[in-house]
């Protein structure tokens, strides 16, 4: 193998290097990110859920027992349906 060709490979390993690797950490942060991204909202929305479908009832009960007790009157509650929007849940579509 001569010489000048092994001077002339290298430059252009080095160079494709220094290219894709940026690239290439570049992409795995912004994937990393965008787990994160959904996560977050995978949380949100079932601390949203959670407190819609259990804790509003209790607070409406004890709302109402706060009021019985008092003597005030209060209109009746509505019912809490939880819709849940944009989620299919395994269901085919």
């Amino acid at each position: 193998m001569p010489f000048h060709n092994f001077i002339f490979a290298q430059p252009t390993l080095i160079g494709l290097l220094t290219t894709l690797l940026p690239v290439i950490v570049q992409f795995a942060l912004f994937l990393r990110w965008l787990h994160r991204r959904m996560r977050e909202d995978e949380i949100v929305h079932a601390c949203v859920r959670d407190i819609a479908l259990t804790h509003l009832p209790h607070i409406y009960t004890t709302l109402q027992a706060i009021g019985a007790k008092q003597g005030i009157t209060l209109h009746e509650f509505p019912v809490i349906h939880f819709v849940d929007l944009g989620r299919n849940h395994g269901r085919s579509t």
